[in-house]
C-alpha cells in the first residue's frame, strides 16, 4: 500500500490498538503471528499499521475470550461475525440468569468502527448496571449503513463522523428515518455551526469529540427511562424514552376542553406535559454542550422524559374515558 492510500485509511500503531481494546501488545502480536488474526498495513518504511476494524476486532476478541471462547476458534472471524457471537453469548447468559429479557435490553446500531469498539468494551458496558446494551448492527460509515439491511430496528442510533456538513446532515436524517430509531446521538470532530444547530432542533443529541466514555454513557443514559419502581404499562425501566406523542397544538386544544372529570384533569395534564417537554428540551440543550454538569443534565433529561411519557399515557387514559379525540387533525 502506498502513502496516498494510507492517508485515506484510518490507521493505528499496535500500542494504540492495545490501549483502545484493552488487549496487551504481546497478546496482539501472538494472535497476529499464530492465528493471522490481523493483516496490518505496511508503510514504505516497513512500519506496521492497523485499521479501525482491527480495533473493533481486538475489543470483541477480548470480550469473547474472557467468556471462555478459544482464540483458535474465533481468531479469523470478521468483526460482524464476532459481534453476532457476542450478542448470542450475552442473550444466553441473560436467559440463564433470568435477570434480563431481550425485551428489556436496549438495541443500538453504531456507525463508525472505533465508536463500536468503545461501546463493545467491557469497561464501557459497566456504566449500564440496570439494563443490557445490545449492539445489533455495526457499519463502517453512513453510506454503508444506508446500503445495508438492519438485523433489528435500533432504539438508539449512534453515529460518528469526522466532518459534519450539509451532505452528512442529509445522510444522517435519511438513516434515522430508514432505521426508525427512537433516538439519535451524533459525535463529530469538525462541523458547521448551522448544521449542528439544525440537528439539535430535530431532537438529536450532538457532541463534539473527543468526549470521555463517562460522558458518552451519560448521553445514552439520558434517553433511557428511569426506574419508577411501579408498573407503568408499556413503559419499562431501562428502555428508550419514546418521542413526543402530542404536538403543542393538540395539547393547547385539550387544555381548553371542558369535561366532567373532577379538577379538570385534561387541562392540568396537558399543561404538565407542555412544561415537562420544555424542561426535557432544556436538559437536552445542556447535554449538547460539553460541561462539567453533563452527568446531572443526563439525569434530569431522563427524569423529565420519563415523566413526560408517563403523563402522555395518563392523558390517553383520560381521553378514552372522556371521549376526547387526540388526533392531530382534529380542529
Amino acid at each position: 500500500m502506498n502513502e496516498n492510500q494510507l492517508e485515506n485509511t484510518a490507521i493505528h500503531k499496535i500500542g494504540a490498538i492495545s490501549s483502545l481494546s484493552g488487549v496487551p501488545t504481546p497478546t496482539l502480536r501472538i494472535w497476529e503471528i499464530r492465528y493471522a488474526t490481523f493483516t496490518p498495513l505496511k508503510t514504505m518504511g516497513n512500519h506496521r499499521l492497523y485499521t479501525d476494524d482491527d480495533v473493533l476486532k481486538a475489543t470483541l476478541l477480548k470480550r469473547l475470550t474472557e467468556q471462555g471462547h478459544a482464540i483458535s476458534n474465533i481468531a479469523k472471524l470478521s468483526s460482524h461475525a464476532l459481534n453476532n457471537l457476542l450478542q448470542q453469548q450475552q442473550a444466553s447468559n441473560q436467559s440463564k440468569s433470568h435477570a434480563l429479557t431481550e425485551s428489556q435490553s436496549v438495541s443500538l446500531a453504531v456507525v463508525g468502527l472505533t465508536l463500536a469498539g468503545r461501546i463493545e468494551s467491557k469497561k464501557f458496558t459497566l456504566s449500564f448496571n440496570n439494563q443490557a446494551i445490545r449492539v445489533t448492527d455495526i457499519f463502517n460509515d453512513l453510506q454503508d449503513a444506508l446500503g445495508s439491511n438492519f438485523q433489528k430496528k435500533p432504539e438508539i442510533l449512534l453515529v460518528k463522523v469526522n466532518s459534519l456538513h450539509a451532505g452528512v446532515q442529509v445522510e444522517i436524517h435519511k438513516l434515522a428515518q430508514y432505521c426508525r430509531a427512537l433516538q439519535t446521538i451524533v459525535l463529530y470532530n469538525f462541523g458547521q455551526e448551522k448544521i449542528i444547530e439544525s440537528l439539535k432542533l430535530t431532537g438529536m443529541l450532538v457532541r463534539r469529540e473527543p468526549i470521555p466514555d463517562s460522558e458518552l454513557a451519560d448521553l445514552i443514559n439520558s434517553v433511557l427511562l428511569v426506574d419508577t419502581k411501579q408498573n407503568t404499562g408499556n413503559l419499562a425501566a431501562g428502555t428508550v424514552i419514546p418521542q413526543r406523542k402530542f404536538s403543542d397544538r393538540t395539547l393547547i386544544r385539550v387544555a381548553g376542553i371542558s369535561t366532567n372529570v373532577l379538577c379538570e384533569c385534561p387541562r392540568h395534564v396537558a399543561e404538565i406535559i407542555t412544561q415537562l417537554t420544555s424542561f426535557e428540551q432544556y436538559s437536552h440543550d445542556c447535554l449538547n454542550k460539553a460541561s462539567e454538569d453533563a452527568h446531572l443534565h443526563a439525569y434530569l433529561s431522563s427524569i423529565s422524559g420519563s415523566a413526560r411519557a408517563l403523563f402522555e399515557s395518563a392523558l390517553e387514559v383520560i381521553a378514552k374515558h372522556e371521549g376526547i379525540d387526540l388526533s392531530e387533525n382534529t380542529q
